[in-house]
């Protein structure tokens, strides 16, 4: 067996992304190990999204290179968006790479590691028809298992580099995506989590999003159903009815809306309307009403105006989100968008930023409080971080609740006071002495 140390750097779809690379070199004589002195190979699973990212990595990779200078024989690699994105520019900023491999080039991966010396290898093609449904994940242990059901992406907003990373949209076979469903259920995870860039525009013939919510529900052992990110646009009648009537599903949805300004969402090219956006609000909780909505901003795009920001603020208000992640725009090579000069300054960007941030906060701290008095069923992941002898989980809205521990292991549904609340917690007591429900 050769040792291999991983880390990963971005989304919930890079993290299923290096379960899904572990389960596959797992099968070729490689395990993971957390030391990366002991490992025959090093790798950095990387995101692009941000520039940021790509500073963090690069000044990882470094940092790592020393364990190469101390045995020439460990292989240092790099894989996921940032290789897709950055081949040509990694060579020349960190030429001690011995691989770079892209998204769909992870099957490919024994092979790269079995031929080590010589020149770099660079393996970036994309491919249409890869959707690793046959490779079995390696998962961590835990209650909540992330499944990507979809890889890429067609939308291709002026501000995002997905689709020139992951390629275009493409469906996993859903008797593939409901047989590891299953087995996830026997292997004792209470949640699954479906993964895809535009994750409601899942189709395998005929079967849409919506049929496989519906035949994921009838699955015995699981219970509780999510799934992350969708688009408003994919958002169609059958979803929000498949959401509303199939029990596991929780009632809990991230939303990204992006801007609130008509003019910037037709220059991201969005697809929607503000106007479309609070509609399908509107129809969510209509079926819903007790969903929980987050979402993502960015403030600073290529020629917001201050009206156009007041808009993104004004529909923050009107939505009232859960919460939400927040960012300044930032450039990236490739995207439409990046060929846009820059209007925001860095001062100003961060200025609005700052002011979408408190209104999030302040919102999400209001109605946090009015859940206080009420009892929810709490999905017990452990042990709570701050407070000894307490445990943390998740209520169906994916909020995060602590209170002390009641004999309740993780994997546990406990049902759970509210007794106070911040912006990001919520507190509380078990509603009963005992466990509600074990394995």
């Amino acid at each position: 067996m050769r040792n291999i140390y991983i880390e990963t750097y971005g989304c919930q779809m890079n993290l299923a992304d290096t379960e899904l690379l572990v389960g596959h070199l797992g099968t070729h004589g490689y395990a993971r190990t957390a030391d990366p002195a002991a490992a025959d190979v090093i790798l950095l699973n990387t995101c692009a999204i941000r520039e940021h990212a790509e500073e963090r990595v690069l000044g990882r990779l470094g940092d790592l290179a020393r364990h190469k200078a101390r045995r020439p024989s460990v292989q240092l690699g790099l894989a996921g968006c940032m290789a897709q994105h950055l081949r040509d520019k990694l060579m020349v900023q960190a030429p001690f790479l011995d691989f770079v491999v892209g998204p769909d080039a992870y099957r490919r991966l024994p092979e790269v590691l079995g031929t080590p010396g010589g020149d770099p290898l660079v393996d970036v093609q994309l491919d249409r028809d890869e959707t690793y449904a046959d490779i079995v994940p390696e998962r961590e242990a835990g209650v909540r298992a992330w499944v990507t059901i979809m890889r890429g992406c067609d939308k291709f907003c002026t501000f995002c580099i997905v689709p020139f990373v992951r390629g275009r949209e493409r469906s996993l076979p859903a008797a593939a995506i409901l047989a590891q469903v299953r087995q996830l259920a026997a292997d004792g995870y209470r949640e699954v989590v479906y993964l895809g860039q535009t994750v409601n525009a899942y189709r395998d013939g005929d079967t849409d999003f919506a049929a496989l919510l519906r035949q994921t529900n009838a699955i015995d052992g699981v219970e509780r159903i999510r799934f992350t990110s969708p688009h408003p646009s994919d958002m169609t009648e059958r979803v929000i009815e498949a959401m509303a009537t199939s029990d596991k599903v929780c009632p809990q949805l991230h939303l990204p809306v992006q801007s609130g300004s008509d003019r910037v969402l037709d220059r991201m090219e969005r697809g929607y309307t503000a106007g479309d956006y609070l509609t399908l609000v509107e129809r969510l909780r209509a079926a819903m009403p007790d969903i929980a909505l987050t979402t993502d901003i960015i403030v600073g795009f290529p020629g917001e105006h201050e009206v156009d920001f007041e808009a993104t603020l004004g529909l923050m208000r009107t939505v009232r989100y859960d919460s939400a992640f927040m960012f300044q725009y930032s450039a990236r090579a490739g995207t439409k968008a990046f060929k846009w000069p820059e209007t925001v300054s860095d001062a100003e960007k961060s200025r609005r930023l700052q002011a979408v941030i408190a209104l999030q906060e302040a919102q999400s701290a209001t109605i946090n409080c009015t859940l206080v008095g009420r009892t929810t069923e709490v999905l017990v992941e452990g042990p709570a971080r701050r407070r000894v002898g307490w445990l943390a989980g998740k209520t169906p809205q994916f909020k995060t609740a602590v209170f002390p521990g009641t004999g309740a292991r993780p994997g546990d549904l406990v049902r759970v006071r509210i007794t106070d609340s911040t912006a990001h917690t919520l507190l509380g007591v078990a509603a009963d002495a005992a466990r509600i429900e074990g394995h």
